[in-house]
């Protein structure tokens, strides 16, 4: 009976390595997986935690997602989040009762929510997907979330208390002025009684001035003009005038 020779025999070993090599990449195949590098949420905010992976193979029953956090301060990763045909949110710890997911593992989509941020969730996240026999590859990804105190927002009651304490009664304020503005005060000689041109008190349509009044002495500039027919009459008047002081005829 005849051996088989060393040759042929190291042959058949190359050939077979070389069959093994070229079916590995059929095998075991690589996956991508993507996340946004930084997030920002003000505090109570509700944050969505994209992540996207690409497989050379559809998703199974076999496909894991794994949410892990390091606090902004340091420590050990922590895995929070746990998804595997179902999802498995955290029963205890920061992240009880906050977190929900989003993920479409058919559209390759891996994402959960934060709900109600807060400062000290500030810190890393790393999202990892497996999908056997995508195992290799970028299976992971992180995403630096950084959460900051809310602004302050001026809400309607705030505006109601403005409105009726400061422009309410800025209002009544420039009101005022414009009305005393439009309608001014009479003046103190104008709110003596008025007295037409026409009307004359006692004596003075004889030339006689009241009592109290400034004395005045008649110049030649005050002239009598009148006509004939008027003198008899005037020089009639003049004789029953009682005697003032403060009354002088004209000797023009």
């Amino acid at each position: 009976m005849r051996r088989p020779r060393r040759g042929s025999r190291a042959r058949s070993v190359a050939w077979l390595l070389l069959l093994v090599v070229s079916l590995a990449p059929s095998l075991v195949s690589s996956i991508l997986v993507n996340t946004p590098a930084e997030l920002h949420a003000s505090k109570g905010d509700a944050v969505t935690m994209s992540c996207t992976f690409i497989s050379a193979n559809r998703p199974t029953s076999k496909m894991t997602v794994d949410w892990s956090y390091r606090p902004q301060t340091g420590g050990p990763l922590v895995t929070f989040f746990h998804f595997s045909s179902r999802a498995f949110p955290p029963l205890d710890g920061q992240f009880k009762d906050r977190i929900l997911w989003q993920g479409v593992p058919a559209r390759g989509e891996a994402s959960i929510s934060l709900v109600n941020a807060t400062l000290s969730d500030n810190g890393t996240y790393t999202c990892a997907v497996r999908n056997p026999p995508d195992v290799h590859g970028s299976p992971t990804s992180h995403t630096v979330l950084s959460v900051t105190p809310k602004a302050a927002s001026i809400r309607f009651s705030d505006v109601a208390v403005l409105l009726a304490f400061v422009l309410l009664p800025s209002g009544v304020i420039t009101l005022v002025l414009i009305g005393r503005m439009l309608c001014p005060k009479k003046r103190r000689d104008q709110s003596k009684g008025y007295r037409s041109p026409i009307e004359v008190t006692e004596g003075e349509e004889y030339g006689v001035q009241p009592a109290g009044a400034k004395e005045q002495r008649a110049s030649c500039c005050d002239l009598y003009m009148m006509d004939s027919e008027d003198e008899e009459g005037y020089y009639d008047v003049k004789k029953h005038l009682p005697v003032d002081d403060g009354y002088a005829e004209s000797r023009c």
